[in-house]
């Protein structure tokens, strides 16, 4: 057949041809786009999607043992404005002087400074608002100073840091809110700041961070660290349609909470009885550390320093790093070493004379010599009366041809051991070794009673701790462990360092003598004893080198006493330190009357009444609540089985105690007004407070008395409330 041209169709011939000849021209142009302007383009994809980024975890909180919250991220930002941010810079010019004179286009900064001018009046008279420090008439100053002089990197809030709340609020100001951030020159600086709701409350021992870095620098920020911090996550910027979208490729993991031993309460009992006795003796500095016998659990520590202002702050860590002459309390573990190597029993007597001693040349003096002295006592008279020639007698006359097995004894007991604590600084004792080079006849008499030895607070506590604890020696412990959303997902174990630190009988021997140290009527440490249980413990009074020596008269003193109760089943091991120039020292008058009110006290505290017992035909028991959170306690009353009304429909409000039932009524809260805190727990007022954007001070414990700021006054954010707690 022939063809015939009458069937072609110019039209779809000339579609195809056109379709050709832009395939061809679309291949030709994706050959010189991948080979020609390669580089070009690769370029400009680099700018489209920005590099990877880290995206920032949460830092882990750290919890009380009672599960109250003592450290917590909570961001803040300092915030920076670059009045030259994206103006074009021009060919700089000559000035008549021959200096270089950088110039900028005209027009784009003219655009620049209508945009802020139009907007200023609003943008100070807010910001006077959301930080109140200056007025509204020192901001324009400032704006307008920075204006004039198209400052760099101006402080957009002076000497001010913006919390999380007033963050948000300048961000929503004209200029800085998003349709400008960029064009306004913003720069923002988050930083990790760790809010710490208790105050100064155990400071030293939560630790701080360094600045904005998420990196512990100190206590228990720095021991647990990299299970705190979390691991960062990864995000991009991508430019889609000239707008930048935040692209995340790995999702950050938060870190995890951490459960310390603190209680909250127990370290406030502490805090406030240390502080009346430093205040009371006009006091260098304090030290109180209460450890619980079983687990080794620290539950309250105590680092008070005097300040120039004569007040008493949390400075540093004492109680860890701190190595001080022992004095007295160093005689157990010295009696001990000799009980348990056999040289003596608690029936071995050794005379004292008037008080008064020559130690191979140097005079050795109890601290009755000007009374004439013990004369011939037993070795539990030695530790009850805390003599000085008793003790360095019995030790020299057993140890001076081997001292070092004097030594070895000392860490065989554990007073010598280190305790390998996770903190940065915390110090090892440190318990001279014999040699020819420093070592003397007097070396082993003035050890063997606590002088040319250091030991840290917390090495004593642990050895009398073990003493308490049947003679098991467990390592120290500051966290119980890891939680995450409020479950715990590690706990971590307790820690025997020596199972045994002395034979049975040694134990019994000592637990007896320190018994009668605190109870019986002649003892130094009756001071520290309490009417209503047993305690038994060890005083110290040492004096502090100064300039190479020992001064008479006004030096300084470390007062102290160590010790654990109740006796017959002993629960808290407890030691106070206190350094003076006080005219008396006395380390049962001082030191043991600080441990007899935390003793009381704590055990006060942990009284509680059965409730199974006060239930019967013709009585109801029903406890004092707090008021706060009423649907929390509204679950324990229905655990209880006590019968309460009104708790529904609200989340805060008042209880009120009618005798047979607890009535619950709500507390009204106005978002802009300051809450009414007072009968609350210290819990959930500084929930309530915070929430709204204040800061909160707590003194003193139980429920909330006063407020600073009362309730209903109109709030002023990031102002502190101080509440007094009774």
């Amino acid at each position: 057949m022939k063809f015939d041209k009458e069937y072609i169709n110019k039209p779809i011939c000339v579609i195809i041809a056109l379709a050709a000849v832009l395939t061809l021209a679309v291949i030709v142009m994706a050959t010189y786009v991948a080979t020609v302007e390669r580089e070009k383009w690769t370029k400009l994809g680099e700018v489209s999607v920005g590099r990877p980024e880290p995206l920032p975890a949460a830092r882990g909180n750290i919890m009380s043992a009672d599960g109250q919250l003592m450290a917590s991220s909570l961001p803040d930002y300092k915030v920076y404005v670059d009045f030259l941010s994206g103006i074009e810079r021009m060919k700089d010019s000559i000035a008549p002087d021959g200096k270089r004179v950088k110039v900028w286009n005209a027009k784009q900064l003219h655009e620049k400074d209508s945009m802020w001018l139009t907007s200023l009046d609003t943008i100070c008279s807010s910001l006077a608002e959301i930080c109140p420090r200056h007025t509204k008439q020192e901001y324009l100053d400032h704006y307008k100073r920075g204006l004039e002089g198209r400052k760099r990197y101006m402080d957009a809030t002076p000497h001010t840091v913006l919390n999380f709340i007033q963050y948000n609020q300048l961000m929503k100001l004209p200029v800085f809110d998003k349709k400008n951030r960029y064009t306004s020159g913003l720069t923002i600086v988050p930083r990790n700041n760790r809010n710490k709701p208790f105050g100064s409350l155990a400071r030293r021992t939560l630790g701080d961070m360094f600045g904005a870095i998420d990196s512990g620098r100190s206590g228990l920020e720095q021991a647990y660290d990299s299970v705190l911090r979390g691991v960062p996550g990864m995000k991009h910027n991508k430019r889609v349609l000239s707008k930048y979208l935040s692209i995340v490729d790995k999702e950050p993991v938060d870190g995890y909470d951490l459960v310390s031993t603190i209680d909250v309460s127990m370290q406030d009992i502490c805090e406030s009885a240390l502080r009346e006795k430093l205040h009371e003796l006009d006091a260098q500095m304090g030290v109180v550390v209460l450890m619980e016998v079983k687990t080794g659990d620290v539950k309250a520590i105590v680092n008070l320093m005097r300040y120039d202002d004569g007040n008493y702050y949390e400075a540093r860590n004492y109680a860890l790093a701190a190595l001080m002459e022992p004095g007295s309390t160093f005689k157990t573990a010295s009696i001990m070493v000799a009980m348990d190597d056999g040289y003596i029993t608690p029936n071995t007597t050794v005379e004292t004379g008037h008080g008064i001693y020559k130690m191979y040349g140097a005079n050795m003096k109890d601290h009755n010599w000007t009374r004439g002295g013990y004369g011939l006592i037993d070795v539990q008279q030695v530790l009850m009366f805390s003599s000085n020639i008793g003790v360095s007698r019995l030790i020299d006359e057993n140890y001076h041809d081997q001292p070092g097995k004097f030594v070895e004894g000392l860490r065989r007991v554990g007073i010598g051991t280190p305790l390998g604590l996770p903190f940065n600084g915390a110090a090892n004792p440190v318990i001279r070794t014999p040699n020819k080079d420093n070592w003397s006849k007097t070396a082993l008499a003035w050890m063997s009673i606590g002088y040319e030895t250091q030991i840290p607070p917390i090495s004593t506590v642990t050895f009398y701790n073990a003493i308490a604890n049947g003679g098991k020696m467990v390592r120290p412990r500051f966290a119980r462990g890891l939680e995450r959303k409020g479950e715990m997902v590690e706990e971590f174990p307790v820690e025997v360092i020596k199972p045994q630190i002395c034979k049975k009988q040694t134990l019994e021997n000592m637990q007896k003598i320190l018994y009668r140290v605190v109870n019986d009527p002649k003892g130094t440490g009756k001071k520290a004893g309490n009417p209503y249980f047993h305690v038994s413990g060890k005083t110290g009074t040492a004096q502090v080198a100064s300039g190479g020596g020992y001064r008479g008269g006004q030096s300084e003193h470390l007062v102290s006493f160590c010790g654990y109760y109740p006796s017959e089943d002993p629960k808290y091991t407890c030691i106070v330190a206190i350094r003076h120039g006080y005219y008396v020292a006395s380390g049962g008058a001082q030191a043991g009357v600080v441990f007899s009110k935390i003793a009381q006290r704590i055990y006060s505290k942990n009284v509680t009444t059965n409730l199974n017992l006060a239930k019967d035909t013709t009585a109801v028991y029903v406890p004092e609540v707090k008021h706060g959170d009423v649907a929390s306690a509204k679950d324990v009353l229905d655990n209880l089985g006590v019968r309460s009304v009104g708790a529904k429909g609200y989340e805060w409000g008042t209880a009120e105690n009618t005798g047979t039932e607890v009535t619950f009524s709500p507390e009204k809260t106005e978002a802009d007004l300051v809450p009414n805190v007072k009968g609350m727990g210290a819990r959930d007022a500084v929930y309530a407070l915070t929430s709204h954007g204040m800061k909160v001070r707590i003194r003193g414990r139980g429920k909330v008395e006063k407020q600073s700021v009362e309730g209903g006054q109109k709030i002023v954010l990031g102002q502190t409330v101080t509440l007094e707690l009774n």
